[in-house]
């Protein structure tokens, strides 16, 4: 199929969040409204229409220091092996290239396997995992930090500044930033389980007992995305009930920005980077 061929290629606007968050529900993924709307708002989204209804998007949101990232790439199983999701990913690269971005995603493993030929590089690998039944108990919950001790870090590990993101997590009702012992990380609500992430420390030690008194004070579901060469830490959630879901690519197209000078135990999410 051409790129031209079949519906075209639209811009989706913030009237769409309902129908995006369809899309990726249909998935099982994690994303709420909210997350729509932050891609629908502040980044630009393409999407596929068959009719009236949305059967397929991709998005590209930007960030700091000619850095973005490509996520939401959902196709609805009704119309998959059609080049859709192909013509989507492109739309936002040649966005990118336009506006001299470096594009970022985390991919699955068949994902990598298409964007590896066209020319993205692979970085961090992730592993998500997941807390179905966490276990209260009367331990002191960990203490409260601040969103500008959230946003420092998580420029050092990244290199680009993610503060107005961050914050909308942070503002979100249900959402927190806890911290101890030099760790912090960030609790938000998703559609099916709570996620932690990004979360920064200085020893794995202190991240698993960080994410300890996280689990310790939740009740519902908890997702985490773990840095793979974090390696004691991601030992440590295994032998403590945490099971692993999937494993994610790291992927970049486009020149290294600001190199990041420390490595995050865990990060925003896949489609947040």
């Amino acid at each position: 199929m051409d790129a031209t061929d079949g519906p075209p290629v639209i811009k989706l606007g913030e009237q769409d969040e309902i129908a995006g968050l369809a899309l990726s529900t249909e998935a099982h993924w994690n994303q709420t409204e909210e997350d729509w709307r932050i891609f629908l708002r502040d980044g630009v989204v393409f999407g596929i229409r068959d009719g009236a209804r949305l059967v397929a998007t991709a998005a590209l949101l930007p960030y700091s220091g000619n850095n973005a990232w490509i996520s939401m790439v959902l196709v609805s199983g009704t119309h998959r092996r059609r080049g859709l999701a192909t013509r989507l990913v492109d739309a936002c690269m040649e966005t990118a290239r336009k506006s001299g971005l470096t594009s970022w995603l985390d991919a699955t493993p068949d994902g990598a396997k298409v964007y590896g030929p066209l020319g993205f590089t692979p970085t961090l690998q992730l592993r998500r995992l997941k807390l179905v039944n966490p276990a209260p108990s009367s331990a002191p919950a960990p203490s409260a930090a601040t969103i500008e001790a959230l946003c420092a870090r998580d420029r050092r590990a990244g290199g680009f500044d993610r503060t107005a993101l961050l914050t909308a997590f942070a503002q979100r009702p249900g959402s927190r930033i806890v911290a101890a012992n030099g760790c912090i990380a960030l609790v938000r609500d998703g559609r099916t389980a709570r996620h932690i992430g990004p979360l920064f420390a200085d020893h794995a030690a202190d991240a698993l007992a960080l994410v300890g008194a996280i689990a310790a004070s939740e009740t519902s579901p908890l997702l985490i995305d773990a840095v793979a060469s974090q390696s004691q830490f991601l030992d440590g959630l295994t032998a403590s009930g945490w099971t692993i879901e999937r494993p994610f690519q790291r992927m970049r197209f486009g020149p290294a920005t600001n190199a990041a000078k420390e490595t995050p135990f865990a990060v925003a999410g896949p489609e947040f980077g």
